[in-house]
């Protein structure tokens, strides 16, 4: 019997510091390389620096990080079948149906991988609280809902890895015209769109205390801009420039649109969310394997656009040098040792941290998860402040801990300030076990 791979609680710690590590690397990597001067770093016009502005190659090596989980997903297979050669004993072969049965049924109860491989992965979450599609096993049903990514249909991941490939590259994008920890919190957001998306798609009730909360984001968010747009930082931590009035009115424009395609990225997550959980409901395939494909698929869609926006604006006199310079962006990932190697760190991050979101996303709670994501924005905003990439805002910090006060609230963690808002139980609409990617 081959001995599952299963995290023990003691290792719990470690995995979720590990979570917490390696997405704290992953924007501070980025934002890193956004600061990395690649052209005209003599000029004594700090202006005429050209950075690394390339969102799109970024999108693409997270896709690449992604598509590492192929490499986990395989060692785990051999570990699984040297385990079991190790271990196989003999065992006498039923003979008779009733025998057979009998036999299943001590294997699912003495084996946990035996039962998860006879069952689809079927959450009991906000998008599908009652858990139906898991009730066939409870009833002792021998039909299995057919999974919906049998033969070709696996494609259909792509259609969250497109959604992938638009929010993080519209990320990337917003991070080059704001401070990491202001992108960090604008990223926040998400709850607002999964609970709209709730509403709308799945027909879902928010009590009134969580559509306060929803209010209580936007007003979060909108504080974190401000607070940019009023005290906005310099877009570069190596640029010195003289900071006049009309400076300073188009470093706060930059900050507004920064946290603007941030937020508005989040629409493009939220459907993610919803469409991974809802894959996931259907289908008896493995989490990591999930997050392999969309690697695949958004690895294959990013370099095919990559091609044509090249062709259609890069290679043009005013797409020259820009983001969409394919030649340019390459040029530079490959002659800047500190873009190739930051890059190779941001791959390794991006699989380490699927690997390790993915080994605790069924272990902890909704608490926990919110609790790590708030620690990963303040690790953040501490090093940012540390590396002098950033001012400290009083403003930001009041954003902020709107932000985390109400999507406290909207998840049930914290009660409602009044007695007549509180409920006597809150059905989570957040996914309880969404695929973090970055």
């Amino acid at each position: 019997m081959a001995t599952p791979i299963i995290p023990a609680r003691a290792v719990i710690p470690f995995l979720v510091a590990m979570m917490l590590f390696t997405g704290v690397c992953n924007t501070l990597l980025t934002k890193y390389q956004d600061n990395m001067c690649v052209r005209d770093c003599d000029n004594p016009d700090p202006r005429k620096r050209r950075h690394f502005e390339q969102p799109v190659i970024q999108t693409l090596q997270m896709f690449v990080g992604e598509m590492g989980c192929w490499l986990v997903v395989g060692l785990m297979s051999l570990y699984r079948r040297y385990t079991s050669r190790s271990t196989t004993s003999y065992q006498p072969i039923p003979t008779t149906p009733a025998d057979a049965d009998d036999d299943d049924n001590e294997d699912a109860t003495t084996n946990p991988r035996a039962a998860a491989d006879n069952a689809s992965i079927h959450s009991t979450t906000a998008l599908n609280p009652n858990g139906t599609a898991a009730s066939h096993n409870n009833d002792n049903s021998s039909k299995q809902p057919p999974s919906v990514l049998r033969g070709w249909r696996v494609t259909l991941l792509a259609l969250p890895a497109m959604c992938d490939i638009l929010g993080t590259t519209l990320m990337n994008a917003g991070l080059l015209l704001v401070a990491a920890s202001i992108y960090q919190m604008t990223r926040g957001a998400l709850v607002l769109f999964v609970g709209l998306f709730s509403v709308v798609f799945l027909k879902r009730h928010l009590h009134a205390f969580q559509w306060l909360s929803l209010v209580g984001v936007v007003v979060g968010v909108a504080l974190v801009g401000l607070a940019g747009a009023i005290q906005p930082d310099k877009k570069h931590a190596s640029s010195v420039v003289v900071e006049d009035g009309a400076a300073m009115g188009e470093d706060a424009l930059r900050v507004v649109i920064g946290v603007l395609m941030i937020a508005g990225a989040q629409v493009f997550t939220a459907t993610q969310f919803v469409l991974e959980e809802w894959i996931l409901e259907r289908s008896a395939i493995e989490p990591i394997r999930v997050v392999g494909w969309e690697g695949l698929f958004g690895f294959t869609a990013t370099l095919l656009g990559m091609v044509l926006l090249h062709a259609a604006i890069g290679r043009t006199e005013a797409g020259r040098y820009g983001p969409f310079d394919m030649v340019e962006g390459w040029r530079q990932f490959y002659d800047h040792r500190g873009v190739f190697v930051s890059s190779i760190m941001i791959m390794i991050s991006i699989g380490c941290f699927n690997f390790f979101g993915l080994s605790v996303t069924r272990s902890v709670s909704a608490t926990s998860r919110s609790t790590i994501d708030t620690c990963r924005t303040l690790f953040i905003w501490i090093v940012s402040l540390g590396l002098g990439w950033e001012t400290f805002k009083w403003l930001q910090v009041a954003g902020f801990a709107l932000l985390v006060y109400f999507t406290f609230l909207f998840n049930g963690i914290v009660q409602p300030p009044f007695k007549f808002l509180r409920v006597a139980e809150v059905e989570e609409l957040l996914p309880e076990e969404p695929i973090e990617h970055n």
